[in-house]
């Protein structure tokens, strides 16, 4: 099929994708390729996804940037240089408009275009993705590449219209930056953002107070320039390094071989522990294998980053409020951050404990909470997303007899393996709800999915078959699988964003595969080995 417009506002494609992150750009490479007409739609103004909105001070990725880069096209990987052990979100995003620019992607990329609605024409069986602008865009075949952490959320605080000072979302930042030099400020929230947002804000604010419901684990990125031989090592070894990334649990180059915690004397393991703090070894919830399995294990490694929260923030009473206790370490996103234990020893930074002092409503002029008004010019919130769901359900999608993806997922996420969703023909999903995502390196991931759909709607052409749809029995049974192998591990035992629970009413269902990307990716090969098992074709 080539591409068309008519006179409806209706313009036609093989497949729609929607999203320009690093999902859906490299769908619109391998599909392009493979000679299919596409068109992608961003709701941003560039390409990017999360690292488009997300410029807020201090912004960086928590893996190391040589593992944080495309694998598939060892030019692209040669061609760019990463100045930075973990990069900051200018940086990454330049990284991929350097590859939007080098594969020729922008003359097949609309921006500034926010879908609205995709509505299954089961008799036509295409897609109609309806946009903000109006126009219409069909195709055989929707893509979402909408990001597992792209719909962000500010709980409802009773008064927030009220205030009179400038408030922002660490997810949706002006493009033209904040300077809160001289103003007294509030983030609200200390999950991954507000980790890396409170040492830049405690530095340039008059005063910063920071509101925290649940104190995070994290850990000391060690931040470093990247050295031109350890640069050079990795574009000679890629392609290698990339294999080997992608039959791994977590999809990094550097996962290796550790021993269980009881394989160790005391003194030896927390020797290791120390070198993993001072970024000299692997990362700390790497150091045992049964970290996430084990109790006990568990609870040695917390009390081990517990001693270091009391070593480094002076005041006792401070150390207390800052330190993470009733869930184990890891089940809740664990961050990396650069000083930030230690902004709590400035005299211009305050934490508010909400547990104990509960924000009560925001003022005109601050936030009321435990009976104390705190004046403020400006108020972050650093309060996260409506994570893996999210997107989706702010888009009005509609499969076979007008039911609704909200409808479906009513009682939680389900799909087979992570790609579809019964009901939903020719509708794919990326990196999200039953699939590695966010407990893996999301990129190695989105790989495996491109080039999985990539290969199927290959084969679908070559059969001459024009419809693909999840089997109910299907996903019904991934969906055991997925619970199973989560409820044999200790993520389940915190209310993490992995659960949906820092959304009211949001089903409590553990959305991301825990079993790892190397036996998720042999499921998917296995299903498509077999003829495409659990799937039906018309």
């Amino acid at each position: 099929m080539t591409d068309e417009t008519n006179g409806a506002g209706v313009s036609r494609f093989d497949v729609v994708i929607v999203g320009a992150g690093f999902s859906g750009l490299y769908m619109l490479h391998r599909l392009r390729r493979s000679g299919f007409s596409v068109r992608l739609l961003e709701a941003g103004s560039g390409v990017g996804g999360t690292w488009f909105w997300n410029r807020y001070p201090g912004c960086r990725c928590d893996i190391e940037s040589l593992e944080y880069q495309y694998g598939f096209d060892d030019e692209v990987q040669r061609g760019w240089t990463w100045s930075e052990k973990y990069a900051t979100q200018p940086e990454i995003r330049a990284y991929m408009e350097y590859v939007a620019d080098k594969l020729d992607l922008n003359r097949d990329i609309q921006l500034e275009t926010r879908v609205t609605s995709a509505v299954y024409d089961e008799d036509a069986r295409q897609w109609a993705v309806a946009t903000d602008g109006g126009t219409t865009f069909t195709g055989r075949f929707c893509v979402m590449a909408t990001g597992s952490l792209s719909a962000t959320r500010i709980p409802e605080f009773s008064g927030l219209e009220s205030f009179q000072g400038r408030n922002y979302h660490t997810g949706d930042w002006p493009s033209d930056g904040v300077d809160f030099t001289g103003r007294r400020v509030a983030v609200i929230g200390t999950g991954s953002s507000g980790i890396q947002l409170i040492p830049i804000a405690a530095q340039q604010a008059e005063h910063l107070t920071v509101f925290q419901r649940t104190p995070n684990f994290t850990f000391p990125a060690g931040n470093r320039p990247i050295a031109k031989e350890e640069m050079d090592n990795v574009r000679s070894n890629f392609t290698e390094l990339r294999d080997f990334a992608h039959r791994t649990r977590s999809g990094s180059f550097n996962e290796s071989d550790t021993e269980p915690l009881a394989d160790h004397d005391r003194a030896e393991a927390l020797a290791l522990l120390e070198r993993a703090w001072n970024c000299q070894g692997p990362r700390l919830l790497s150091c045992f294998p049964d970290t996430m399995v084990n109790p006990e294990t568990n609870d040695f490694v917390a009390e081990f980053v517990r001693g270091k929260i009391r070593e480094i923030v002076q005041n006792p009473e401070l150390a207390r409020k800052l330190t993470p206790v009733g869930y184990p370490i890891g089940a809740k996103r664990a961050a990396l951050d650069t000083n930030y234990y230690d902004t709590f020893n400035r005299p211009n930074t305050t934490l508010v404990d909400v547990r104990e002092e509960p924000i009560e409503r925001i003022t005109p002029g601050g936030i009321l909470a435990g009976g104390k008004e705190y004046a403020l010019d400006d108020i972050v919130f650093a309060t996260g997303y409506d994570a893996m769901t999210g997107a989706l359900s702010r888009i009005d999608i509609r499969g076979r007899a007008d039911v609704t993806l909200a409808e479906r997922w009513k009682a939680g996420p389900k799909t087979y393996l992570g790609l579809q969703v019964a009901g939903f023909p020719n509708l794919f999903m990326m990196a999200g709800a039953g699939s590695p995502s966010v407990l893996a390196i999301v990129i190695r991931v989105s790989e495996q999915n491109v080039e999985w759909i990539s290969q199927c709607l290959e084969a679908m052409r070559v059969k001459g078959v024009t419809e693909i749809e999840a089997l109910p029995d299907a996903e019904e049974a991934w969906g055991r699988h997925v619970s199973d192998v989560a409820h044999a591990t200790l993520f389940v035992r915190a209310d993490s964003w992995y659960l949906g629970a820092n959304v009211p009413g949001k089903p409590r269902v553990f959305m991301p595969y825990v079993g790892g990307l190397n036996r998720y990716s042999d499921a998917c090969e296995k299903a498509a080995a077999d003829g495409y098992s659990g799937f039906a074709f018309t």
